[in-house]
Formats: structure tokens, C-alpha cells, sequence
């Protein structure tokens, strides 16, 4: 067997491997519909998909404490433990009209279908009908294929019936799925530590930011916050700088002619917000393009130019729904590391080239050593030619090629202007995060009429790229909090150093040495409070702080420093001047 044959089937099983459990994901969710309808048949059935590790079911007229839980699961185990048969069957929509006048959800859900609904029954093993659900499946054929101590339901949630919080608020019942128990166990206890490092939780105790009722989904940075963020700036603009970018900054609110221009206002309009000025309609900008667009507009340029690169660091607020808002992950504000490249078509391998090298430098720099690529084709909504989309995804597929990056094929969800890569980083736990993305766009130029002048002084369209590295800055650094669990290397952390003085005559002393540290451009705090020192050394681990140090008589005295590091309890003795190289260092290089 060759290579390449061995490889085919290997990617095959792969797939055949997923396929497999999002199908028992998906058997599960229907049989958790079974159970919750044995032990409370007077509940009205929602839908029930398979999702990333896991399955769902939302229920009306049902209302259940998280101690409820194991008694569902116990009746689920029961189901599966019976070895019932999954039987598929379709009927006109007339009769499953009739059929489905108790379950007003499904009822609505029916509406829509354009062909015959189809239904999935449960078989006892004597061939009798114990559960029905309208469904389009797949499910496997018969719950013994489903391992009863593989899945947990872990979570109860609200949820508006269709994602619209003009509906009503159903019941969600959250279940876990694995391959095996092993798996399963594996799964439960990332869990386990994903809780510890939840970035709201993390980000209450170091005090780096908030959310308010005043403001739902509109994070507020606290000062300590606020250090991490313009850190994490400070270098982007160094990097950007080094790379040949120019820094622009666009207005938040701009007219509805630019969205319509754009394609925003016919494929995105869902997703903005919306203003009057001077009886004019106006949107708050959902994406920082146009505006960049708009500046690009203002000279006229040449081929000489090119590659024009353009970043912008540029706030964009998005229309969200309250019931998916998620701390930072999930936000109605968020700033975007928008880039802009105009290229000649000749320039785009080069040009998306040395942004794929960028996006993987600034990932090892913040510690994502494993990125996964994906290539993301045409969507169903899109503006363009199938001619445009043909030539801007067959690039995209050479220039992959030709650097030897492995990628897969997301086929559908592309931008609404063209094709894109978009790049998922792995945390400490595991878990991806798609952050980075680059998108190949011929259309824009064209709707936005944007031109430069050719060798022969002729005008023509220029490509354009856009891109981002870290994505959204306040779901970045979420992510980066649980990464770190909280323990933030020293150049982004908001205090490097902390200075605990034994008793009141070390305080002088204390502030002193703490000024010094200042003057070498290095955050110190003095935890001057007249708590006992252990509980100062307690306060300082749980915030994380990466130095402490610790004043008494002896380090009055001595020319050297007692030196305490995170993480350990031995302490080390360092001059003042070798404790600062070392810091200084330690943040230029971003150890």
C-alpha cells in the first residue's frame, strides 16, 4: 500500500471517527428527550442537536434544579441499556400536522420545511413504539451502540426558543459525549480546571475588569486590566512597524450609503446597530473595511505603492444576543488588530506568505505553540462572481500548497466577500481558539470603486487583503487569562513586583526601593497594610504577582535583595542590580 493510499484511509477513518460520534451525540439528545417525557410527560419538546463534546435538548413547561439531573441520566441509561431500535419515516405535512398539535415548537419548526417531514421512532425489543420525534437525523441504529457510561449531563441553561429573546425562554439540558468512560473521565476533569481558570472569575480577583447592568456586554477595563492591554498594543505596534504597516484610526458611527456600498448593510444588517443624524440613517460600525476603504480613497495611488499595508486598531460594536453574551468571549464591543493590504495580483502569495509567518511569530510569543489552519470557501449569502470565487480560493489553495502548511477544508464559511484562512490556536488546556483569519477579497474593491494607476497610467482595481492576528483584543485576552490561569508572564503583568515590608519602620525603606524599581520602568506595588506578613505573601500568590520581596532588618542592612519567585518557596539571593537586569531582560524578551 503506498504512502498516499495509507494517508487516504487514514483521513478517511478520521472522518468516519467523527461522523460516528456526532451521529451518537445526536441519538443521545433524542433519547434525552425520551427520558425527560417518561418523568414529565406534560413537557413540550424544542431541538435537540449534536454540538461540539456534547448534545443538547431545550424543553418548555419544565422546570428542574441541577440535583435533578442524575435522575434523568439514570432514565436515559435505562433507555440505552434496553437496546432500543432508531426507526426513520416520513409522513405529509398534513399528517404530521395532526400528529404534532400537542408540541406547538415542533409545530413551528414544521412550517418551514419545504419537503415532507421526516420522524424518528424508538422500538422496544418486542417491536413496539416507545418515543417519536420529528427529526432529520442521522442517528445510529439502535441505542446498544451507545456506551451508557460515555456522556453526563453537566448543565442546566435558559434559552429563547430560536435564539430570539422576543420568544420564550425554554429549559436547556447540557450533556456531555465521549467515545468511552476513558475519554469521558479525560474530558471531565479539563473541566474541572477550565472552572479554576475562568477568566471572569480571575479577572474579579486581580481586578482587571467588570461588566454592569448599565452596559450589558460592554466590558469595562479596570487600571490592572488596562496594563495587560496596552502591553499587548505596545508590542503589536512594534511588530507592525518592523513589517512596513501604517497605523490609521476610522470613526465608530458612519452612513447607511458606505453599508450599502459595501454588501454590510444587505448581508450583516442583523448583526449592527443603528443611528439617526440630521434625518439620515447611520450605523455604528460593525467592521473597521469601509472606513479603511474610505482613507485609501482619499489620494490617489500607484502601482509603485504597493503593497500598501494599513492596520487599525479600530473599535467595532456587534449585535449580540443577551443569552450568548460570555464574559469576554462573547462581547457587543470589541476591538479588532484590522489590517488592510493592497496588492497587485502578482503580490498576493508573497503578501499572504509573510502574514502567515507574522500570525505564527505572535502566537509563539504569547506561548500558542500548536495553530491549526483552516481554508474557508464561498458561504451561501456572498457578494461576487462564481468567476471571482473560483480565482480567490484557487489562490488561497496554491499559496497554502506552496508553503507546505497543512490545512482543512471548511467548505461554506467564507466571508461574504471571499474566500479566507483562518488560523485556531491551542491553549494550555487543549482547548482551540480561532483567533487569526486572512480573507482574499476582489469584490470590495469593485462596490467601493477603490483604484490605483498601472505602469501605463491606466486605472485599475487593486486586490485587497484582510486580516487580523489576535482577532477581537478583549476575547484575546480572555483567552490569554485562562491560558495562563491568571499567571500572566512578566512583561504583561500588571504588577511584576510586590514589596512587603516585616513591620512599619521598613515601609520608608520599602517605597524607596520601590521608586527605583519605577525609574527602571518596572511595576511595583508596596503591600504596606498592617496585616501579618504571611497573609501579605498569601494575597500576593493568589494574585499571581511574579517577584515578591520581603523587608526586614536584614534586607535594610544588606546590599542584597531575598528574592521570592511564583511558584516557589525558596528564596533567592540577588543584588539590586542583578534582581533589575535580570527583570529588564526577562520582559524585553518576553520570556
Amino acid at each position: 500500500m503506498s504512502r498516499a493510499t495509507l494517508k487516504s484511509r487514514k483521513q478517511e477513518n478520521k472522518k468516519t471517527r467523527i461522523s460516528s460520534i456526532e451521529t451518537k451525540r445526536h441519538s443521545l439528545s433524542h433519547v434525552l428527550a425520551q427520558a425527560v417525557k417518561n418523568l414529565y410527560p406534560k413537557v413540550k419538546l424544542g431541538i435537540g442537536p449534536a454540538i461540539e463534546n456534547g448534545f443538547y435538548y431545550d424543553f418548555d413547561n419544565l422546570k428542574l434544579a441541577p440535583e435533578d439531573l442524575p435522575k434523568i441520566q439514570k432514565e436515559m441509561q435505562k433507555i440505552i441499556n434496553q437496546g432500543q431500535k432508531f426507526e426513520k419515516f416520513e409522513m405529509s405535512k398534513a399528517e404530521a400536522k395532526k400528529m404534532l398539535k400537542s408540541e406547538p415548537y415542533k409545530l413551528d419548526l414544521l412550517k418551514e420545511l419545504k419537503e415532507k417531514p421526516s420522524f424518528y421512532k424508538n422500538l422496544d425489543t418486542n417491536g413496539n413504539k416507545t418515543f417519536v420525534d420529528m427529526c432529520s437525523g442521522p442517528h445510529i441504529e439502535s441505542t446498544k451502540e451507545l456506551a451508557a457510561d460515555s456522556f453526563k449531563l453537566n448543565r442546566l441553561a435558559g434559552a429563547y426558543w430560536r435564539g430570539d429573546e422576543k420568544n420564550k425562554m425554554l429549559t436547556r439540558i447540557y450533556g456531555i459525549a465521549m467515545e468511552n468512560k476513558s475519554e469521558l473521565k479525560k474530558y471531565l476533569e479539563m473541566l474541572v480546571e477550565a472552572e479554576k481558570r475562568d477568566h471572569r472569575k480571575i479577572g474579579a480577583q486581580q481586578d482587571l475588569f467588570s461588566f454592569h447592568e448599565e452596559g450589558p456586554g460592554f466590558p469595562f477595563w479596570h487600571a490592572k486590566g488596562w496594563i495587560i492591554w496596552n502591553e499587548i498594543v505596545k508590542y503589536w505596534r512594534e511588530v507592525h512597524r518592523r513589517e512596513g504597516y501604517t497605523e490609521v484610526n476610522t470613526p465608530i458611527i458612519l452612513s447607511r450609503t458606505l453599508w450599502e456600498k459595501s454588501g454590510h448593510w444587505e448581508h450583516y444588517k442583523e448583526n449592527m446597530y443603528f443611528t439617526k443624524i440630521d434625518e439620515m440613517d447611520y450605523a455604528i460600525k460593525p467592521m473597521n473595511c469601509p472606513g479603511g476603504v474610505l482613507v485609501y480613497k482619499n489620494s490617489l495611488h500607484s502601482y509603485k505603492e504597493f503593497p500598501l499595508k494599513v492596520a487599525e486598531l479600530g473599535l467595532v460594536h456587534r449585535h449580540e444576543l443577551s443569552g450568548v453574551l460570555h464574559g469576554l468571549f462573547r462581547v457587543r464591543s470589541l476591538t479588532q488588530d484590522d489590517a488592510h493590504i493592497y496588492c497587485l495580483p502578482d503580490q498576493i502569495e508573497e503578501e499572504v506568505g509573510r502574514v502567515i509567518d507574522l500570525i505564527q511569530e505572535i502566537y509563539k510569543v504569547f506561548g500558542f505553540k500548536k495553530v491549526k489552519i483552516e481554508l474557508s470557501t464561498r458561504p451561501d449569502n456572498r457578494m461576487g462572481s462564481d468567476k471571482i470565487w473560483d480565482k480567490a480560493e484557487l489562490a488561497l489553495k496554491k499559496i497554502l500548497q506552496g508553503k507546505k502548511v497543512k490545512y482543512q477544508l471548511n467548505e461554506g464559511d467564507g466571508a461574504f466577500y471571499g474566500p479566507k484562512i483562518d488560523f485556531h490556536i491551542t491553549d494550555s488546556l487543549d482547548r482551540t481558539w480561532q483567533c487569526g483569519t486572512i480573507q482574499l477579497d476582489f469584490a470590495m474593491p469593485e462596490t467601493l470603486d477603490i483604484e490605483y494607476v498601472d505602469e501605463q497610467g491606466k486605472k485599475k482595481r487593486p486586490v485587497m487583503l484582510h486580516r487580523t492576528v489576535l482577532g477581537s483584543f478583549e476575547r484575546f485576552i480572555g483567552i490569554l487569562i485562562e491560558h495562563y490561569a491568571g499567571a500572566f508572564p512578566l512583561w504583561l503583568s500588571p504588577v511584576q513586583i510586590t514589596i512587603i515590608p516585616v513591620g512599619a519602620d521598613h515601609k520608608n525603606f520599602s517605597h524607596k526601593l520601590a521608586d527605583e524599581f519605577r525609574k527602571n520602568d518596572l511595576r511595583v506595588e508596596v503591600e504596606d497594610t498592617n496585616e501579618t506578613v504571611g497573609n501579605k505573601i498569601r494575597k500576593a500568590e493568589k494574585m499571581k504577582i511574579p517577584y515578591m520581596l520581603v523587608i526586614g532588618d536584614k534586607e535594610m542592612q544588606s546590599e542584597d535583595l531575598n528574592v521570592r519567585l511564583r511558584g516557589e518557596k525558596a528564596v533567592k539571593k540577588m543584588s539590586k542590580e542583578k534582581f533589575v537586569e535580570r527583570m529588564r531582560e526577562e520582559v524585553e524578551q518576553k520570556k
